[in-house]
């Protein structure tokens, strides 16, 4: 490996500083705003929060000792709070977000947060339209596994340890870098990867040139010493600024890094890697999808700039059990395949079926689908159902409004009408789990089925129940 980075800031002890006593969430048990409200409960920061919806990850906070309450009420407003953290998701009208503006509480985005935490670390910060949680995932796995150490900040829950965030004295901070609302624009990375650019959030950045160019300034904030790693092809890639630049692909010879000699393997990927001029060979990656060896080859890539040995890279690969809802196999045998994914942006879609395909490639592929946000269904309307045509069958749900207000014309029903030649379902709540159902067992003699679930929205309370209703018929 050829490349290298400055690592001075490791020889300092990790620190916050700010003398924090008490703050609180509104939007807590969002996954980013969740992995902060770990870090300082841990801390020993006093946190409370709201959140609109109970969900597994507000349980999981509210075991470890952190209040949560679910209603607007101003006689839950934390009035001792030092700060106020909330996410843009929350709107302006919320009734204890305007109460705190109103009587002079500090006031701070997620981001705002994230970057008084590492302003003082060595930072990897993984940014991307899609890819960044199973890259900056595995990136933190591998130096935690391989005793590096660090601190992890991700937008999924790492399967292997069942949690979004934790901590190390270690002066270094494994961050996904969001691009949405320019957040990413307030970090340091001093290694930056930079995993796709393909056009999103247009109803914040109004075009794709104007996103584009966000990643290109997010990549100028690499300061000398460092190391930008991006995906070979991005557009505008000879935009990208850095003191060293790394590209990678999953199998293209044209980048500085890639895998050679994949062959699928035991539900997994066996492959080389070379890593700018450096071959490191008889790799296993225990999951599927050809964009996760691409999401490997980059984390590897970063691994060796930060020094980690082959073996332990190596060794660490192999156990790695990705994230909950990224290719996660929740059924896997012979006749019935449950998969359950993030995936909300057109791309996305197409390399979670093109994944799929290379797996189990004599099945009958069905993804159940959740269409997430008007203005991107608006966008992307065609893409999304170019994507979901290489499936074999097509399940449609009611479109999740997340934080957007209706646009007339916008739903569903708009993909729908632009899927051609292939089967088509409009299904919504429990009838999507009786006709999985009644599908695998009217289809089961015919051979192996996968079924996919993804979406952003709330599809994730189905997977679990679908599982049960199969496994117990």
């Amino acid at each position: 490996m050829r490349s290298t980075i400055d690592t001075t800031l490791l020889q300092e002890s990790f620190r916050i500083g700010g003398g924090l006593r008490e703050l609180c969430f509104i939007g807590i048990g969002g996954i980013g705003m969740s992995a902060l409200a770990r870090f300082f409960h841990e801390q020993g920061v006093k946190v409370t929060g709201y959140d609109k919806t109970p969900s597994a990850l507000t349980r999981s906070l509210e075991d470890s000792g952190i209040a949560v309450h679910y209603s607007e009420d101003l006689a839950a407003v934390a009035r001792s709070a030092d700060a106020v953290v909330y996410t843009p998701a929350v709107p302006s009208t919320h009734l204890e977000l305007r109460w705190y503006k109103e009587n002079g509480y500090t006031l701070w985005k997620r981001s705002d947060l994230l970057q008084q935490i590492t302003n003082r670390s060595l930072n990897v910060c993984i940014a991307g339209t899609h890819g960044k949680t199973t890259t900056s995932t595995l990136v933190a796995h591998l130096l935690r596994h391989s005793g590096f150490g660090g601190n992890a900040f991700l937008g999924g829950i790492a399967a292997n340890y069942g949690t979004n965030h934790w901590s190390s004295q270690v002066n270094c901070c494994v961050v996904e870098a969001d691009e949405y609302d320019r957040s990413f624009l307030k970090l340091l990375p001093h290694i930056a990867l930079i995993s796709a650019m393909d056009p999103d959030h247009l109803d914040i950045y109004g075009d794709v040139a104007s996103m584009e160019q966000a990643f290109i300034d997010f990549s100028a904030l690499i300061p000398k010493g460092g190391l930008l790693v991006y995906k070979w092809g991005l557009p505008r890639a000879g935009d990208l600024k850095g003191p060293q630049k790394l590209s990678y692909h999953a199998r293209n010879e044209s980048a500085d890094c890639y895998a050679v000699n994949a062959i699928v393997s035991d539900g997994g990927y066996r492959f080389t890697a070379v890593i700018d001029g450096e071959r490191i060979g008889d790799l296993f990656l225990p999951m599927g999808g050809w964009h996760n060896v691409e999401n490997a080859i980059g984390a590897i890539t970063v691994a060796r700039a930060l020094g980690l040995s082959v073996e332990s890279i190596r060794e660490a690969l192999a156990c790695f059990k990705g994230v909950q809802r990224r290719f996660e196999k929740l059924i896997d045998n012979d006749r019935l395949v449950l998969i359950d994914d993030y995936a909300h942006h057109p791309e996305e879609l197409r390399v979670l079926i093109e994944g799929v395909r290379s797996l189990y490639p004599t099945a009958t592929c069905t993804i159940l689908f959740q269409p997430h946000l008007y203005s991107r269904t608006r966008d992307l309307a065609k893409e999304f159902a170019q994507a979901l045509a290489t499936a074999d069958r097509v399940v449609l749900l009611p479109l999740y409004p997340a934080r957007e207000l209706p646009i007339e014309g916008v739903s569903s029903e708009l993909i729908g009408s632009l899927l051609y030649d292939v089967p088509l379902v409009y299904l919504e709540g429990d009838a999507v789990v009786e006709w999985v159902e009644e599908e695998y067992h009217r289809r089961r003699s015919t051979g192996q089925q996968v079924f996919v679930i993804a979406g952003a929205g709330d599809i994730d309370r189905l997977p679990a129940s679908i599982k049960k209703r199969i496994e117990n018929s």
